[in-house]
């Protein structure tokens, strides 16, 4: 423990650490002090002005997400004057700012449409002074509407500090600044992975997911298609945010029902193929530590913006990477094919929809080299969990009062495993959970593997497989993944051995619950959704994706055996470097 320091907010005694910033202080005092360029994600760097405050006895006004607690201060956070203050700064941002609340995807979820309502802002006070800028619309995963933009700074903070990727900046100076792609190119011909994290953490509508709701209802509504679902294991631990419930509260149950009333013929859960990719993941990594393989370390993933930014950035570890597909493109792939097939549909009829927590799944279903396995467009639409909330809403759907329903079982049935790809460490959890059953012929006994869990960037650990030590790291966030690939390369160029055998990453912190398709909301969220996550694993009858009775099913009668030619054709792809990128 540091020093502690005692000092008053408005009067109120507050001890906190040395260190600590005022405006975390006041809310430990429950004190609100207004913020919009400030994200519990980010560093501060007080560009809005809209958090400050006074210190009893000094003239000056201070900025609370950036200035320090001093021992005995007193701070006043409201008075007439800061009111005015922070008003006229709302003002100033407003008139430059388009009038377009109606249509705003964010409309009713804005940071400042909030701040202008609580102080009760009415009429414009500024002339206005919105600059035309063209949206952005290059990329199948996020729109970017410069106009709306209030140059607080977070989406640029998020990409180039958290993720690493440097996609977007900042333009001009004075009145001509603004937030734009690196280079001022197009978003999809900068180094963009489409994560979403900008538009997660973008406090307005100048950053969203591409929206394709109205797609999905006219598929719904269109004779002679057979709309399919599948649900991502993230989804049922955020979407509940939306109607009010506590974050991590699992809805499953109420997922299924909701999607039925859609219209939706079959509810498949992407759990399923979680357990589907485990097993052949899992068998391609058992294959290669038992042989000893050169191309150790696996790396494995489900992640769509990770697969972008390692053909764009580390195009030489692509012979490490896994060619298990994601659990999203595996169900597509056997929805067409083997679902089809039992429930006597013809799969060019099937229009399978997505429920993804990640704007990147929007990019993954345009890949041509794995989408097209089935013979057909492997997954039609891939939606957010945010557009599947405004679906649920227009629907007049009563979300939180739904009688839970079952999945359908051809592909619904899931483990623990599957369900914990949620979470970052899931994947590897999930994988070595199967791989100590594949490489022993013998159940773990224990198979809560806590040395992979928790929010920290860059995980390691050596798990004991019957006496074989496997060493294995856990990454998510861009920066940290770079760390951990950066290691494994400077030891095989030295000729050294790898310092690890299986790697996951994950591009998102705290994995896809995290995502950037998720319910606004970054912070304590995050935690409260991974623990909802392996609740659900806890509460699983079985725990093992071997283990799991419609997976042994689908080998039985379709797929032969992981790895087999048949479960290479449909569930497996391949990586293709991308030069331009090799900065």
């Amino acid at each position: 423990m540091g020093k502690t320091i005692n000092l008053k907010i408005n009067g109120l005694p507050v001890t906190v650490q040395e260190g600590t910033t005022i405006l975390e202080a006041a809310r430990k005092a429950a004190v609100k002090i207004p913020t919009l360029c400030w994200h519990p994600d980010l560093d501060a760097w007080a560009a809005c002005g809209i958090c400050v405050v006074k210190i009893e006895g000094s003239p000056k006004i201070l900025r609370a997400c950036v200035a320090t607690v001093e021992e005995g201060m007193n701070v006043i956070t409201h008075d007439a004057e800061l009111v005015e203050v922070r008003r006229t700064v709302i003002e100033l941002i407003l008139s430059s700012h388009p009038k377009e609340c109606l249509s705003c995807l964010r409309n009713m979820a804005c940071e400042l449409q909030t701040l202008a309502a609580e102080y009760g802002i009415r009429e414009a006070v500024f002339s206005p002074r919105v600059h035309n800028q063209p949206e952005d619309t290059s990329t199948t995963s996020i729109v970017l509407h410069p106009e709306k933009c209030v140059l607080c700074g977070r989406c640029a903070k998020v990409c180039q500090n958290s993720q690493g990727v440097w996609a977007l900046e900042f333009l001009g100076r004075g009145e001509k600044t603004r937030i734009a792609p690196s280079a001022d190119v197009s978003l999809e011909n900068s180094p963009c992975i489409k994560c979403g994290q900008c538009s997660a953490h973008c406090p307005v509508g100048a950053i969203y997911e591409k929206s394709e709701e109205h797609l999905v209802w006219d598929a719904l509504h269109k004779d002679g298609l057979y709309p399919v679902v599948q649900i991502a294991p993230a989804i049922r631990v955020a979407i509940g945010e939306a109607f009010g419930l506590p974050s991590g509260t699992l809805t499953t149950g109420k997922l299924y029902a909701a999607l039925r009333r859609l219209g939706f013929k079959a509810v498949f859960d992407t759990n399923f193929t979680a357990d589907l990719t485990i097993m052949e993941e899992g068998s391609e990594f058992v294959e290669m530590f038992k042989n000893k393989k050169e191309k150790l370390p696996l790396i494995t993933t489900c992640c769509p913006a990770w697969v972008d930014y390692l053909e764009k950035f580390y195009q030489d570890m692509i012979p490490h990477f896994s060619t298990a597909k994601s659990p999203q493109a595996m169900l597509g792939a056997v929805a067409k094919t083997y679902y089809a097939d039992k429930a006597g549909v013809d799969p060019k009829t099937i229009f399978m929809v997505s429920i993804m927590p990640c704007t990147a799944k929007k990019f993954e279903i345009s890949r041509s080299n794995e989408m097209f396995s089935s013979g057909h467009k492997d997954i039609d639409i891939s939606l957010t969990t945010r557009e599947l909330v405004r679906m649920i809403k227009s629907a007049g759907i009563d979300f939180n009062n739904l009688s839970d329903e079952e999945a359908d079982s051809i592909l619904g049935e899931y483990t623990g495993a599957g369900t914990i790809f949620g979470v970052t460490g899931g994947v590897m959890e999930a994988a070595l959970r199967t791989a100590y059953h594949l490489l022993t012929n013998k159940e773990l006994g224990d198979v809560n593997l806590t040395a992979v869990r928790g929010l920290d960037g860059v995980k390691e650990a050596v798990i004991d497989i019957d006496g074989t030590p496997v060493k294995v790291a856990v990454a998510h966030g861009m920066v940290n993944i770079s760390r951990v690939l950066d290691k494994v390369k400077a030891a095989l160029a030295a000729g050294e051995e790898p310092p690890y055998h299986f790697i996951e990453v994950m591009a998102c912190h705290g994995g896809c619950v995290g995502g950037g398709g998720q319910p606004y909301g970054t912070d304590g969220e995050i935690a409260a959704r991974t623990k909802g996550i392996y609740k659900d694993d806890e509460i699983a009858k079985k725990r093992c994706s071997h283990q799991n009775p419609q997976i042994t099913k689908i080998y039985a009668e379709f797929l032969e055996k992981p790895l087999s030619k048949k479960a290479h054709d449909l569930l497996h792809t391949s990586y293709t470097p991308r030069s331009e990128y090799r900065w």
